[in-house]
């Protein structure tokens, strides 16, 4: 449960995304991608993700759903939503990145890791504390594949994600590099 500005409370439920969620995986990424406070965030384009056909959605949401084996690309993936009511407003990816291959950003993994992507709050949301639970339970999936870090990349001019990354124990970790979207910076928390 989430305490409300007016002191209501919200059921808010944080599960990992199945196969036949499909839909909904496409539906909210792309309203992540169309949120203008989301520009320097993503690595895709609403332009771009919009014209997918349905079958890479629905192999996302497949390989998220099963996630435990890594692939040839020496990641695996765990997508985890926030749903409130029967509304998606939240989701979180957690990428585990096999030593040996490159992450997701073409950079070389010299050992097992668990990182963060994908990080999105409706607006009308933000501030709830749902963010939190997200990462929370993205920590929790890390700790069940025997990782003990996690770690996210967050654009250096994005002040308000990196302030959410720190309320749930996020620290920079003095690795800076300039990826797809510009100069980001590292940070990490325990799980």
């Amino acid at each position: 449960m989430e305490s409300s500005a007016r002191g209501t409370r919200t059921v808010v439920e944080i599960r990992r995304v199945t196969a036949d969620d499909w839909q909904r995986v496409r539906d909210l990424g792309l309203a992540a991608l169309r949120d203008p406070d989301t520009a320097v965030a993503f690595l895709d384009t609403y332009e771009t993700a919009a014209s997918q056909p349905d079958e890479l959605w629905r192999r996302r949401a497949a390989g998220s759903a099963a996630g435990a084996a890594a692939s040839a690309s020496g990641r695996s993936a765990a997508q985890l939503v926030a749903v409130v009511g029967d509304e998606w407003v939240g989701t979180v990816t957690v990428l585990v990145q096999e030593a040996g291959h490159t992450d997701h950003l073409g950079f070389p993994v010299p050992e097992r890791r668990a990182t963060l992507v994908g990080v999105y709050l409706r607006p009308a949301h933000r501030g709830s504390g749902i963010t939190a639970r997200l990462v929370d339970a993205a920590a929790a999936y890390a700790a069940e594949q025997g990782l003990t870090r996690l770690t996210l990349d967050v654009h250096q001019d994005n002040a308000r994600a990196q302030a959410a990354y720190r309320r749930s124990g996020f620290v920079p970790t003095g690795r800076e590099f300039t990826g797809p979207i510009g100069p980001e910076l590292e940070m990490a928390r325990p799980v």
